[in-house]
């Protein structure tokens, strides 16, 4: 199978430690951090699950990944997060006129909305592939109806849902945490587990509903997969791959 991921990229960066006192200048906690863990995020983390699952997805990405951060600071007995911070946030837009979409199977858009990718982008992609799949930070709308499958957990339904016609609700697969997944208003359930980091669970979903769709034909069985990936990983600390 010939996959192409398009979306922003950053680095995941946890700082693993602990809070034993206040500041003597403010009442907040000192963090003294003792380990430190980097990967790859948003759309590199989608293409990692993707080679974890055994295909070779190509990537595009913005250049400049590696300086666009998201740094958490974990307590590492509890693995509390006491603050998340972000640099380098906004990120200049894809060139995708060189790009031969015909040549792959799926194209899958992991669209964090900092700028890389417009809406008229999107809908662009969508016509160059009958196979496209998207997990998007935008308000739904008209301009995503040519997409053929749309991930988004609750949340992101409900700040969409005015702005939905039945074309578009059609194709959406809602992520809903330990509740599972629906699609066509069908529940597809998952296994209560410890629940211990979230974090690029998203990501692994929709890595893992992407291939098994493409060996399947079937988004019920891809469904249901995906479910069993982000469940494997929202049980490791930080972002994991399946």
């Amino acid at each position: 199978m010939r996959i192409l991921v398009i979306g922003e990229s950053c680095r995941d960066i946890f700082h693993y430690g602990e809070c034993n006192r206040l500041c003597p200048e403010a009442p907040v906690p000192v963090f003294n951090s003792e380990r430190v863990v980097d990967n790859e995020g948003m759309a590199k983390n989608v293409q990692r699950n993707l080679i974890s699952l055994g295909s070779n997805p190509e990537l595009y990405t913005n250049n400049n990944w590696r300086g666009v951060t998201k740094t958490r600071f974990v307590d590492a007995r509890v693995n509390h997060m006491f603050m998340r911070l972000d640099v380098n946030d906004e990120i200049d837009r894809a060139k995708l006129d060189n790009i031969d979409f015909k040549a792959y199977d799926a194209i899958v858009i992991s669209d964090y909305d900092k700028g890389f990718l417009t809406e008229e982008d999107i809908r662009f992609i969508s016509l160059q592939s009958d196979c496209t799949f998207l997990d998007t930070k935008k308000q739904l709308g008209e301009w995503c109806k040519g997409i053929k499958f749309i991930k988004i957990n609750n949340n992101e339904l409900e700040r969409s849902r005015k702005h939905l016609t039945e074309e578009v609700y059609e194709k959406i697969v809602i992520t809903l945490g330990k509740e599972g997944a629906m699609h066509k208003g069908i529940l597809y359930p998952v296994d209560e587990v410890e629940i211990k980091d979230t974090s690029g669970a998203g990501d692994t979903f929709l890595a893992g509903l992407v291939y098994k769709y493409l060996e399947s034909n079937s988004i019920e069985l891809a469904i249901s997969f995906a479910n069993d990936c982000a469940t494997s990983v929202v049980q490791k600390r930080g972002v994991s791959v399946v």
